[in-house]
């Protein structure tokens, strides 16, 4: 049975488990996951503090590598805390806030040569070993393919979740939606109830949404707000040359995204298959969508595994 069987049936699977909950109830799976033992730590890049978290995994004689989680624009490490625990079973896990995201600081300017630097400190922090490799999802996957570019050495492989990367000429001539300007609530609750996922898109698990949303708020004098930076969301960090990133990675590449996704059609995938590596996995994920650790996450972490397995054979 080859990966896309085996995902669409673990995704049956779900969807029954979904229906017999109603859709909105907390699985046991996620309250396993959020109940696990998780750090908090710092490190400073360039003058400005890195939050991270880290799952530390087995003892390391058992331990099969390092993982490090790269969420999107404008999210921080809890997009990923309901899903490292599973990969923490085998593995030494960490996921990191990009500066003006989260709960890291906050610069007067970004560019990815600096975050690429900020995932490097993280992988040094976290003492992630030489058997280590990125995931990044949407823009932290485009962050990614800078990070493998300048020190790809230093992993083993980078996955990139529905990050689309597409030919110079598109990319220029493309629209970006412009965020409108960063407003503030009365209290926690109703800044909650403003949260969306961009770009919009419907999720049959709201607890993940909730989960997401909660992390994503902060307090400040003007009121509740959201944790990111204004300057750090800017359209020109979409400008960048990626599809150059990409095809001079310095070490194995992977995709994995969503077949019903709004951001990856046939043409983008293509033209990223093209500039990967000869062999380099690719993986749909059947009905998901953009965000589809939100709503395909156990078919997500089976493609993941998939994709390591198939490395690890690699590499033996």
């Amino acid at each position: 049975m080859d990966n896309s069987s085996k995902i669409k049936n673990l995704q049956t699977s779900q969807a029954r488990k979904v229906r017999r909950t109603g859709g909105g109830t907390r699985p046991e799976w996620f309250k396993w996951a959020i109940s696990q033992n998780v750090s908090s730590h710092v490190v400073k890049v360039s003058d400005c503090n890195i939050h991270y978290l880290l799952w530390e995994g087995p003892t390391p004689e058992e331990c099969k590598g390092g993982l490090l989680f790269i969420h999107g624009g404008g999210g921080h490490a809890h997009w990923w805390s309901f899903l490292a625990p599973f990969f923490a079973r085998h593995r030494k896990v960490a996921a990191l806030d990009l500066s003006g995201m989260g709960d890291s600081g906050r610069r007067d300017e970004y560019n990815v040569q600096i975050r690429a630097a900020e995932l490097l400190a993280v992988i040094d922090d976290a003492k992630l070993d030489a058997n280590s490799y990125l995931i990044g999802h949407s823009f932290g996957g485009l962050i990614a393919t800078k990070f493998a570019q300048l020190h790809g050495k230093k992993v083993c492989g980078v996955i990139m979740v529905d990050s689309p990367v597409r030919p110079p000429k598109l990319a220029a001539n493309r629209k970006i939606r412009r965020r409108s300007k960063k407003r503030y609530y009365r209290d926690f609750i109703s800044a909650a109830r403003r949260f969306r996922l961009l770009p919009e898109q419907e999720c049959e698990n709201p607890f993940l949404v909730k989960h997401i949303a909660h992390h994503s708020i902060t307090q400040t004098p003007e009121g509740w707000t959201w944790k990111f930076d204004e300057t750090a969301m800017g359209s020109g960090r979409l400008r960048e040359p990626y599809y150059r990133y990409l095809a001079e990675a310095d070490c194995p590449m992977a995709l994995v995204y969503g077949e019903k996704s709004a951001l990856m059609d046939t043409e983008t995938v293509d033209y990223m298959k093209s500039l990967m590596p000869r062999g380099s996995p690719i993986i749909p994920i059947p009905e998901a969508q953009h965000h589809l650790t939100l709503d395909q996450p156990i078919a997500f972490i089976t493609a993941i595994n998939a994709i390591l397995g198939q490395w690890s054979t690699c590499n033996s």
